[in-house]
């Protein structure tokens, strides 16, 4: 048997949230590649009309569904169209998320909900709304997308990093859970990213120098550079696969070795 059959996806059904550009792309794009037909969500329509441009342009022929993650009622009803549409989900990635950079004693109760909501509340309504068909289906792959902050703290990232300590957990308790009905569930916790969203964060200083952040991720991290959304797509494709169907409550953190090194010594 040529084992790198393993790794293949075709014909499977991929639901990927938040999947209208950057990392939540970048994995759909490769599960396309290996073979899956590719469901998403979106809230807004200029978002969805970008998306399907962007999707098309891959040559990729995706599903877009407006959706609020948030919403059981309108999962559900995402749920039983990509049923009727596509077919039974197999594979499920809990990509979308939020980060709200505000210090705790400043950060209001309302602001503190609506990331909790986003990044783990939304992924456990998503999981229990696709486990029903996988279970009848008689196996199905449950990705979410942790973080480094499921394991550090930071400043003025409290709801965040409580809501993926909380999602590192409720990915070993799914796994717990629905393990015996040939399920699993992993998470993969991306290091520090460079997508359009953190560009500021790169941007050389008027004199040549790096930005002050920049300089300290690429300090902390023994690669030396920072990640790309391709960087997490192999993992994830190896998640998604059949390779991975003994690999069960596990965090793979695609960081570049942040989480194993203390830094340089001053």
């Amino acid at each position: 048997m040529n084992r790198s059959l393993n790794f293949s996806l075709e014909g499977k059904v991929a639901l990927v949230t938040g999947a209208a550009y950057g990392i939540g792309f970048a994995i759909a794009e490769a599960f396309a590649e290996a073979g899956a037909k590719i469901c998403f969500n979106c809230r807004g329509e200029q978002h969805m009309k970008d998306a399907l441009q962007a999707y098309k342009e891959k040559g990729i022929d995706a599903h877009g569904y407006f959706c609020d993650v948030t919403d059981e009622q309108q999962v559900a009803d995402m749920i039983a169209r990509i049923e009727q549409e596509v077919g039974v989900i197999d594979i499920l990635v809990n990509n979308a998320g939020i980060i709200r950079r505000i210090p705790m004693t400043e950060m209001s109760l309302d602001e503190w909900k609506q990331v909790i909501d986003i990044d783990l509340t939304a992924p456990f309504i998503m999981a229990k709304a696709v486990i029903p068909g996988m279970i009848r289906k008689g196996h199905g792959k449950i990705i979410n997308i942790c973080s480094m902050m499921s394991e550090l703290g930071r400043e003025t990232v409290s709801a965040y990093a409580a809501a993926k300590g909380g999602l590192k957990m409720l990915t070993r308790n799914i796994c717990s859970e629905y393990g015996g009905a040939n399920i699993q569930c992993n998470g993969i916790g991306p290091g520090y990213i460079a997508t359009p969203q953190t560009a500021p964060l790169r941007e050389r200083q008027p004199d040549g120098s790096r930005h002050p952040f920049d300089q300290f991720i690429i300090s902390k991290t023994p690669a030396g550079r920072w990640g790309t959304p391709a960087d997490l797509m192999g993992p994830a494709v190896f998640l998604a696969s059949d390779a991975s169907d003994f690999v069960n409550g596990h965090i793979l953190y695609v960081d570049g070795g942040i989480l194993a090194y203390i830094g340089k010594q001053p």
